[in-house]
C-alpha cells in the first residue's frame, strides 16, 4: 500500500511495531461454519491467519476458498487443515454448512506443517469424521467430570484421521512454481504486512519482479499482489477497530501507516466507512 512506511524486513514480532499482541490460542472449540460470518462476512473472506491450527469441515454447498495464495473450490465432504499461521480467506453464502474446529494450543499433537485440502469420497472416512466430531462436541457441551481431557483424547484421534487420509490420497501432486512462489510471498506479508512494505519490496525479497509477482498471484487467486497485501492490512485494521480500543491513530501506527489521514483514506476507498464509523457500526 503506497503512504506506509517503508520498513526493512523483520521478524514481524509485535512489540517491536507497536502492534498488540496476538492473545495465546484459545481452549479446543468448535463452531458451525456459518456462525464464523455472524458478525461480518470480512472475518472469513479477508485474508488473515490463526495462531492455532483449524480443521474446516464442509457437508453442504459450495464456494472457493484461499489458501497460502493458491484459490481452489471446495464443495461437501472436503476437509481443509490449516496450520497456524497460513494465510487464508473463503467465501461462505447461506447454503454452506460444516463445521470449524479450532485446536488452540493443538496440545502437542503431531499435526501437519503444511496445509492440506481432502476431497473425502468415501462414505467410511466420512462417518468416521462425523463421529470424532460429535465426540469432542458431547464432551465440550456436557460438562462432565474429565471433558476436557475426554475432548482432548477425541481430538488427538482426529490428528489420527487426518494422517490417514493425507496417506490415502498420497501422490498428489505437488505444487507448481507459481504456487510454491505465490505461498512464500504470503508467507512473507503474513509475518510483515505490519511493516508498511510494498510489493516491490516482497518481489525484491523473494528474487523477481514485481510485474511477474503480480501476475502469478493472478494465475493462482485472480487477485493481484497489492490486493492481497491490502486485503490482510484491513483485515488486521477492522480486527483492531472492533476488538480493541486503540485510538484511530495508534491502529494506523501498528499497520505501517506513516499518517491517520492516509490511513483512514484508504480504509473508506475500501471498506465504506471511516475507521470510527465501522468502530460505532461494530
Amino acid at each position: 500500500m503506497h503512504d506506509r512506511a517503508n520498513n526493512p524486513p523483520t521478524a514481524a514480532t509485535p512489540s517491536a511495531d507497536g502492534a498488540p499482541a496476538d492473545p495465546a490460542p484459545a481452549q479446543l472449540r468448535m463452531i458451525p461454519i456459518p456462525r464464523l460470518a455472524a458478525h461480518g462476512r470480512w472475518r472469513v473472506e479477508a485474508m488473515r491467519s490463526l495462531n492455532e491450527p483449524m480443521l474446516l469441515w464442509f457437508t453442504r454447498g459450495q464456494g472457493r476458498i484461499t489458501v497460502s495464495g493458491v484459490t481452489r473450490g471446495y464443495g461437501p465432504h472436503n476437509a481443509i487443515f490449516l496450520p497456524a499461521g497460513v494465510m487464508h480467506g473463503f467465501d461462505v453464502s447461506s447454503h454452506v454448512f460444516g463445521t470449524a474446529v479450532f485446536f488452540g494450543a493443538a496440545r502437542g499433537l503431531p499435526l501437519p506443517e503444511t496445509p492440506l485440502h481432502l476431497r473425502i469420497r468415501d462414505q467410511q472416512p466420512q462417518a468416521e469424521l462425523t463421529g470424532i466430531l460429535d465426540n469432542i462436541h458431547r464432551e465440550l457441551e456436557g460438562g462432565r467430570p474429565g471433558y476436557d481431557r475426554a475432548a482432548g483424547h477425541h481430538l488427538g484421534l482426529l490428528g489420527v484421521w487426518i494422517e490417514r487420509q493425507v496417506a490415502a490420497q498420497d501422490g498428489a501432486p505437488a505444487p507448481d512454481a507459481a504456487a510454491r512462489l505465490v505461498a512464500r510471498f504470503t508467507a512473507l506479508v503474513e509475518r510483515d504486512f505490519r511493516s508498511g512494505l510494498g510489493v516491490a519490496d516482497y518481489a525484491a525479497a523473494l528474487g523477481v519482479t514485481p510485474t511477474h509477482l503480480t501476475r502469478v498471484c493472478r494465475q493462482c487467486c485472480g487477485r493481484s499482489a497489492h490486493e492481497i497485501v491490502q486485503d490482510r492490512v484491513l483485515f488486521e485494521a477492522r480486527k483492531l477497530l472492533k476488538e480493541t480500543d486503540l485510538p484511530v491513530g495508534e491502529v494506523s501506527r501498528a499497520l505501517g501507516f506513516t499518517t491517520a489521514a492516509y490511513f483512514t483514506r484508504a480504509f473508506q476507498n475500501a471498506v465504506g466507512k471511516t475507521p470510527s464509523a465501522f468502530r460505532r457500526g461494530a
